[in-house]
């Protein structure tokens, strides 16, 4: 059956998936590698914002104290806060800072999280942290301006629900935390945005109590955030992890919780921001590194700003160390960008957003159709997948559109189509086939970099009374991108293709 797509938009497609996206702790955007990777990144994808943890953490060296005439004192320093801002804005890309973790020589207590130690534990002088994130607010707008800094969100720390992130998971020191730094925030400016609670999955308890606090309170909140994961309950084996999956729709229902939640409380119609999603939370669960992956993600990713103002992917790269140094050549982010940019299906399911047109023709189960500024039409299609194991997922799906295509009078059209799935655009594929090489040979990585392009087909196709019949075999696990320019033929009158062997031409024969 084709599916006849409109003329007329039905909506406009959000930036909301690519507003912000999750990095590993703070100092490893010191890394040239790292560096290399985020221009990437960039130039294929394009994001606004990038969050990640460690900001006042001991590893970044913020917070600095020390003696003098017989008293304690803080210096703030702020050489890699710098350096790494000014990386990030190089290439175009602006902090969305997260407040945390606690600088170990100002905690309560010792408890960490990480193998690099995050201290998760309140301040043991709340007025010495007001001033760190005073005087850290401060430094970057004396550094980057404020008209810069007005549009970096500031969020008051991490998963303050789960005992990993913050002792005990005391919901009260937690609202006296934000107060806090809220306060601390708005005293360097008021026009600065700052917001909470930051919370992982099934913890929505937290947000009316939040809300709340903050009402009763007086305390400032510019935004809502919180985390959507789909995965289950870890199984280790060494050096990795599995974990079953909910249904991709399960996420969508997460990003609509908090405005559903706080309908009828005083934050109901601030911006939600998805500070933290993905299919699992773990950087050593290859699921990411699959075309099951891309094809499982495309749906969120084609209407998940229609619930949210941003939904931040965790995390773009695989220098990722929660869970330590990795040991895989595959860990956690969109590509192997450690091995000089290998990319996996779930990067180019991004940079195929990227080129999408701004209106939105159409919507469905298994395709997104857009249409740019210009007339250009540009068909995002997916393969069903299955979250259980229990059923293999087709080895083929068809797809039947009827696109419209002008300006009146056009003939014919340019379909270019990029595909990425269980071989093309698969180096998780290539490396099985490799052997799994641990620490594979520059010849290797060159296939592997080879092996991790799209499929690029293209063809002329014909345009009758304004559209394109469309018709798209996926196969399996396969997420699609096809391009379709209208055509305008610019033959000059004496071209012949007869000629190019030096044959007669069309006239000469005649």
């Amino acid at each position: 059956m084709r599916t006849t797509v409109a003329e007329q938009p039905v909506g406009r497609l959000t930036d909301a998936w690519r507003t912000c996206v999750g990095t590993g702790r703070f100092e490893l955007a010191l890394r040239r590698d790292y560096q290399d990777s985020l221009a990437l990144l960039q130039r294929d994808i394009g994001f606004r914002h990038i969050r990640g943890h460690g900001l006042l953490s001991d590893g970044v060296g913020v917070h600095r104290p020390y003696q003098h005439r017989g008293l304690r004192r803080v210096h703030h320093n702020f050489t890699y806060v710098d350096q790494v801002v000014d990386a990030y804005l190089e290439l175009g890309i602006r902090p969305f800072v997260e407040l945390g973790f606690m600088p170990s020589a100002l905690a309560s207590g010792d408890q960490t999280v990480f193998w690099w130690r995050g201290n998760v534990t309140p301040p043991r002088s709340w007025q010495e942290w007001a001033d760190l994130v005073r005087g850290t607010v401060a430094h970057l707008v004396d550094r980057y301006g404020l008209a810069e800094v007005r549009g970096w969100p500031i969020e008051v720390w991490n998963e303050p629900n789960l005992t990993a992130f913050w002792a005990d998971a005391d919901r009260d020191a937690y609202h006296r935390l934000y107060e806090v730094s809220a306060h601390a925030v708005k005293e360097v400016d008021a026009t600065l945005q700052v917001g909470g609670p930051a919370i992982s999955p099934g913890a929505d308890e937290w947000l009316v109590p939040f809300a709340e606090f903050v009402t009763d309170r007086g305390v400032p909140v510019d935004f809502v955030s919180r985390h959507a994961y789909t995965s289950g309950p870890a199984q280790h084996v060494p050096f990795g992890t599995h974990q079953t999956l909910a249904e991709a729709a399960h996420l969508l229902e997460q990003f609509a919780a908090p405005r559903k939640h706080l309908a009828g409380t005083a934050l109901a119609e601030v911006p939600v921001h998805i500070t933290e999603f993905n299919s699992s939370y773990r950087p050593d669960n290859p699921i990411h590194d699959t075309a099951f992956h891309a094809a499982y993600l495309a749906p969120v990713l084609a209407t998940g700003g229609d619930l949210v103002d941003s939904f931040s992917y965790w995390t773009f790269s695989d220098m990722f160390e929660e869970e330590g140094v990795p040991t895989a050549l595959f860990h956690g982010g969109f590509g192997l960008l450690t091995h000089r940019q290998i990319k996996k299906p779930t990067y180019h399911l991004y940079a195929f957003m990227a080129r999408l047109g701004d209106e939105v023709l159409a919507r469905g189960a298994d395709h997104l159709v857009t249409r740019h500024s210009d007339g250009r039409v540009a068909v995002l299609a997916w393969a069903p997948v299955d979250v259980t194991g229990l059923d293999r997922a087709p080895e083929r799906h068809d797809l039947a559109l009827s696109v419209p295509l002008g300006p009146p009078g056009t003939a014919s059209a340019f379909l270019l189509r990029s595909s990425v799935g269980e071989e093309a655009g698969n180096a998780w594929a290539a490396w099985v086939e490799l052997g799994r090489p641990r620490s594979p040979r520059p010849w290797q990585l060159d296939a592997l970099r080879e092996s991790a392009e799209p499929h690029r087909s293209h063809r002329g196709v014909p345009v009758t009374a304004g559209r394109v019949e469309l018709d798209l075999t996926l196969g399996r696990h396969e997420v699609t991108l096809v391009e379709l320019t209208p055509v305008v033929d610019e033959t000059p009158p004496w071209w012949d293709e007869g000629r190019l062997l030096g044959r007669p031409g069309r006239e000469e024969e005649a």
